[in-house]
């Protein structure tokens, strides 16, 4: 004899089962339709700071004590004057979102790709909100002013014998978000006469929210 009722309550439980595993499919792809659209707002804030080239403009800088200097493109100025240390970069973004200048971090050495960035929590705070808008040149400045400082007495020498040092920036996007660090070398030009004068390139990036890219290539 047919057991209507058994067949009934299996063809219900069926049933129930396709339409969970169809609603896990529809809820797995809006949940990749909005991370995919998460992230195309996020390109379109993602700023990325690179070195500006040597045709781009001039800058002229200011800082809090009313010193000033001119940096041309794709340079970095470093000075002495009355005892501070003076640094200064012209910086492009590359990116489509502009760029908020969050902190920095000086070497008085050429870091190489093997060495990691400063900690973030080690990050000079900047005094001033610096903004670089979206594919245009902008710059980046500091200063060392106290003589006890840990980094002054190796950066005052770097600076007076010429050498190679390293300037990383911490930046983000406006909202606070994407923040990344980028790696500048910053070498002397030796031309010209002014010894303020350095040429600088890009070292490396890193992306402090989000996986890193490169980890890929250790495993």
């Amino acid at each position: 004899m047919t057991d209507w009722v058994t067949i009934s309550s299996l063809a219900t439980a069926g049933t129930t089962v396709i339409l969970a595993a169809a609603t896990l499919k529809s809820v797995r792809s809006a949940s990749r339709a909005a991370a995919a659209a998460e992230r195309a707002v996020l390109v379109g804030l993602r700023p990325v700071l690179l070195n500006s080239r040597l045709t781009d403009r001039d800058e002229k800088i200011f800082w809090a004590d009313d010193h000033w200097a001119v940096v041309s493109g794709g340079r970095g100025y470093a000075e002495i004057v009355d005892g501070v240390i003076y640094f200064a970069i012209s910086v492009r973004n590359a990116g489509a979102g502009l760029a908020v200048l969050q902190g920095w971090a000086v070497s008085d050495e050429r870091r190489g790709p093997e060495d990691q960035h400063t900690a973030p929590q080690d990050y000079r705070r900047m005094i001033r909100d610096l903004f670089i808008p979206a594919h245009d040149i902008g710059y980046w400045h500091a200063a060392l002013r106290d003589a006890d400082d840990p980094q002054y007495a190796a950066m005052e020498a770097a600076i007076k014998e010429r050498r190679v040092f390293t300037v990383e920036i911490l930046y983000s996007d406006h909202e606070g978000g994407q923040s990344s660090i980028c790696r500048f070398v910053l070498r002397p030009r030796d031309k010209d006469g002014n010894l303020a004068d350095w040429i600088t390139g890009v070292g490396r990036h890193w992306n402090l929210d989000r996986p890193d890219p490169r980890a890929v290539w250790s495993v």
